[in-house]
C-alpha cells in the first residue's frame, strides 16, 4: 500500500510542475485546401511555454480546429523544454548569436532595469523563460518559426561561468578574475 501512495505523490508533484508553466501563443497560420465542395481550412499553431525560472520550450501543432492545434503545440512544447543559465535570474551571462535557416538573432546581456527589448516572437520566449533584462535584434527572416528557432539556437549556446570553469578544470573565482576589465574593477574597489 505504501508504494501506491509514493506513486501518487510523484504524479501530484509532476502535475504541480506542469501547473506553474506559462503558455504563450506566438502565431497561428490558416491554410486552405480546395476540394470539390469548396475550401477546407486547417490551422497551424506555434506556442512557447516556460516556467519563468529558466526553463523554456516551443512546439508546433496542426489541426482542423484552432483549439486542437494549440493543444497539440502546447504538448509538444512541454516535451521539448530546455534549461537556460541566467545571471542573477534576470539576464544572460554573455552576448550570443543564433541562426536557423534565414533567421538570425543577436542576444545581448543588459543591466538591471533595461527590460525586454525584443520583437514579438522573441519577446514571448524571454517572458516565458523569466528573463527580465535583454536586448535582442532579429536580422534576416521575420518568419516567426525561424525567429523562435534561431532564438532557441542562441539560448542553447549560452554558457554559465560554472559550466565553463568545470570544462577547464578551474574554480569559478579564478575564471572570473581573468575577465577583461576585472583588474579595473578590482582597482576601483580598492
Amino acid at each position: 500500500m505504501a508504494r501506491r501512495d509514493d506513486n501518487r505523490g510523484g504524479r501530484n508533484q509532476r502535475e504541480e510542475e506542469q501547473s506553474d508553466i506559462v503558455e504563450k501563443l506566438v502565431h497561428i497560420n490558416r491554410v486552405a485546401k480546395v476540394v470539390k465542395g469548396g475550401r477546407r481550412f486547417g490551422f497551424a499553431a506555434l506556442v512557447v511555454v516556460g516556467d519563468q525560472k529558466g526553463r523554456v520550450g516551443f512546439g508546433h501543432g496542426k489541426a482542423r480546429e484552432v483549439p486542437e492545434a494549440i493543444r497539440k503545440a502546447t504538448e509538444a512544447a512541454k516535451r521539448a523544454l530546455i534549461r537556460v543559465p541566467l545571471r542573477e535570474g534576470r539576464t544572460l551571462h554573455h552576448d550570443v548569436q543564433g541562426r536557423h535557416g534565414a533567421g538570425r538573432v543577436i542576444l545581448r546581456a543588459a543591466p538591471a532595469g533595461t527590460g525586454i527589448i525584443a520583437g514579438g516572437p522573441m519577446r514571448a520566449v524571454f517572458e516565458t523563460l523569466g528573463m527580465h533584462d535583454v536586448v535582442a535584434k532579429s536580422q534576416g527572416s521575420s518568419n516567426p518559426y525561424n525567429m523562435v528557432r534561431a532564438t532557441f539556437d542562441a539560448l542553447q549556446r549560452e554558457d554559465s561561468p560554472r559550466s565553463v570553469a568545470a570544462r577547464r578544470s578551474l574554480k569559478v573565482s579564478t575564471l572570473q578574475s581573468r575577465r577583461p576589465g576585472a583588474d579595473a574593477d578590482a582597482g576601483a574597489e580598492a
